[in-house]
């Protein structure tokens, strides 16, 4: 039976259906035809990630955030769109889906195998990589999106890396925060400088084994998120265990996976299994406290630095999760004090009743204010309408901003009682409180944008905002360019077949 007959008797999974419903094939088409006029500044490629399935997943247990790894890119120059690539990233569980060989550069001390790298792709120190988290691991692709095999950053950073690095606008340097249930009640913070290796790592304690997607950076701290979101056993050892592993083992490893570090023989056994989770083991808790910790970026010993020894005030807040924050940064008046300002996408619950995606509560933007000399915090909504992938000029990251972009989901990202989404695409103005809708065609489902300034501009939104979408009227993927300061259409690169909705994107200019 075909995949697309496989599909059709599927139960109703929303994040297998619409706009979410997987490709089934891998194309390279050049000479793309283009709607407007690409600014001749755009002299790169846009790539973005996603959850793809390679077979017919069950929807019974598929998780959005499970699927197999697929990789989408347009490489643009001198006004034209010159090519269309996608590509399945080739893990065990893909290869052995395709009956194809593994790459030649595969190793489990990068991390786990059993998920693929679906969530974010960017271009570092010459090194286009495919990114997940939770302690999976991250692959390097070619220019033309091929997969070349595991990355560990040379030997410097293994057992998995994260989904969300930053990079700092003056050192060009990533900074992550990367967890895993291996870990134990630890989160490490890394930075990977330049020339592609750790130069610094810190362990950090944390109350338990959190999923912590994503964290922020300011120009003075490292801020991380440890909220009732935690690992779950059960959604995670019928997956990953070896068969052979009797009952007993199988429940004692349970009790120890997530609250201790597991030894690296027990997590190469892990490691050698394939096979992806039944779906996601990471649930709400209530019972986990909500705390914020804050960090210096350089404080303390340089290097390798253990739990115990990282200089980490903590801060309670409200319970609730953050998979995205939009920017961090402080503020210090005469004689006053020291401020800390979160932007945030904030849900008040997630993987609680909807164990198959973030589908509990609504996202929406608010700001937190924490007083760091009293403790105190300050909570405060921007914007109650539904709305995730949050993005800025990232020359301004961990610096005060004015303006950050959002894409509405009505209906949150399900969609609405049909389970047919919508997308809008917000500017927020954070100097007035005004924000702006872009004047989109209602038929297109925009996904996260990416800001890209126009080189010269002195204007924080000087530049365009760049990013894949899909048009439900001509059943067609598009590449779409919006100015930044407008949210007007620039240009449309129209491409060969309907990409879902993925989950994050970056532009890298031509080296």
């Amino acid at each position: 039976m075909s995949l697309e007959a496989l599909r059709a008797e599927q139960v109703a999974n929303p994040y297998l259906e619409d706009v979410l419903a997987p490709v089934a094939a891998e194309l390279t088409v050049t000479d793309l035809r283009v709607s407007g006029r690409i600014p001749d500044y755009l002299d790169g490629q846009y790539l973005r990630n996603g959850a793809n399935p390679v077979t017919a997943a069950d929807p019974a247990t598929y998780h959005w955030f499970t699927g197999d790894p697929m990789v989408h890119g347009v490489g643009l120059g001198q006004g034209r769109a010159h090519w269309y690539r996608n590509r399945w990233v080739r893990t065990p569980g893909v290869c052995a889906a395709l009956g194809e060989a593994l790459p030649a550069r595969m190793d489990v001390r990068a991390g786990m195998q059993s998920v693929g790298p679906n969530t974010n792709v960017l271009r570092h120190a010459g090194k286009t990589l495919a990114l997940v988290e939770g302690g999976v691991a991250n692959y390097e692709l070619t220019a033309d999106l091929d997969t070349v095999g595991t990355c560990d950053f040379d030997g410097t950073l293994r057992g998995g890396y994260t989904a969300h690095p930053h990079r700092d606008p003056v050192t060009g340097e990533l900074h992550a925060i990367s967890y895993s249930f291996a870990r134990g009640k630890t989160v490490q913070y890394s930075v990977i400088d330049t020339a592609g290796r750790a130069r610094r790592t810190v362990d950090i304690e944390v109350t338990g084994s959190p999923m912590m997607h994503d964290f922020s950076l300011t120009d003075k701290y490292v801020v991380v998120y440890d909220l009732p979101v935690t690992f779950d056993s059960d959604g995670v050892l019928p997956g990953t265990m070896p068969r052979w592993i009797k009952a007993p083992t199988r429940k004692a490893l349970g009790a120890m996976v997530g609250r201790f570090r597991v030894p690296g023989p027990v997590l190469a056994m892990v490691n050698r299994d394939s096979r992806p989770p039944a779906g996601l083991p990471y649930a709400w808790n209530p019972d986990y406290p909500a705390r914020i910790g804050v960090m210096p970026r350089e404080g303390g010993a340089q290097g390798r630095v253990r739990a115990g020894d990282a200089q980490v005030r903590w801060f309670d807040v409200e319970p609730c999760y953050v998979f995205h924050p939009l920017n961090a940064y402080t503020e210090v008046s005469p004689n006053g004090p020291e401020l800390l300002v979160l932007d945030v996408v904030r849900y008040a619950k997630v993987f609680d009743e909807d164990r198959r995606g973030p589908g509990d509560a609504p996202p929406t933007l608010d700001r937190w204010t924490i007083n760091l000399d009293t403790g105190a915090v300050h909570y405060e909504s921007r914007d109650d309408r539904p709305q995730e992938f949050p993005k800025i000029n990232e020359s301004l990251l961990g610096r005060k901003h004015r303006f950050g972009y959002t894409v509405g989901v009505s209906g949150g990202i399900m969609g609405d009682a049909q389970g047919v989404t919508s997308t809008s695409l917000y500017k927020h103005d954070y100097a007035t409180g005004s924000s702006l809708t872009a004047p989109l065609d209602r038929q297109l489902v925009v996904g996260e944008m990416t800001f890209v300034p126009r080189p010269g501009g002195r204007d924080e939104d000087d530049g365009v905002l760049i990013g894949l979408a899909h048009h439900r009227g001509l059943d067609e993927g598009q590449l779409v360019i919006l100015d930044a300061a407008t949210c007007e259409s620039v240009a449309t690169v129209h491409l060969p077949q309907r990409v879902p909705m993925g989950f994050h994107g970056n532009w890298t200019p031509a080296d």
